[in-house]
């Protein structure tokens, strides 16, 4: 079995070749790469391409993400509220691409705080919105996950990370209980 950090990884580079939209700046001539090329772009359209290559672009002013692919302060706000207001046993449906997003939300935070200052405040408030989102959904996910009453509605409403998690975490606690019984049931016998 491969370490839960690896496959947090590879689906990290997954996400990296999603293909997303964006939406063209200005005009650029086809870029042949190795493998395949980009463009022509005309200013203005929308165009399919793969998330590195249209974080490259947008990085360069090239072209932007559309406001429907991409993570804000309202976003994070209403996803917060959200996972709250939620009781125990439940749990709010993210996007499939929620915390491949999130990270690069944060990321592009923090480097936007090293060139302007005043921007750490913003950075401060996401993070600790992010902290609380993953704070609220891991104990849900940990409470659920060694109880013998596991529902599809939960699991369903959970990210392919958080299946990850969840799925180790039942077979810690099985394994786990199993052992603390065997080892009673042997004690009362001798």
């Amino acid at each position: 079995m491969r370490p839960l950090p690896l496959k947090l990884e590879n689906l990290d580079f997954r996400f990296e070749n999603t293909p997303v939209k964006v939406i063209s700046n200005k005009n650029l001539p086809e870029i042949k790469l190795a493998g395949f090329s980009i463009g022509p772009l005309q200013e203005g359209n929308e165009y399919e391409l793969y998330f590195w290559v249209a974080n490259e672009l947008a990085a360069q002013g090239i072209v932007h993400f559309r406001e429907t692919d991409t993570l804000d302060a309202t976003i994070l706000y209403k996803t917060q509220w959200k996972e709250r207001v939620q009781t125990a046993g439940q749990i709010s449906e993210l996007t499939e691409d929620f915390y491949p997003k999130l990270r690069r939300h944060l990321q592009t935070l923090k480097t936007q705080v090293a060139k302007q200052p005043e921007k750490i405040v913003e950075y401060e408030k996401a993070k600790t919105l992010a902290c609380d989102i993953v704070n609220n959904r891991l104990k849900k996910i940990v409470s659920l996950s060694g109880s013998p009453t596991q529902t599809d509605q939960f699991t369903k409403k959970l990210t392919v990370e958080e299946h990850l998690l969840f799925d180790q975490l039942v077979k810690l606690i099985t394994n786990w209980r199993r052992t603390i019984l065997e080892t009673q049931i042997e004690g009362e016998t001798s």
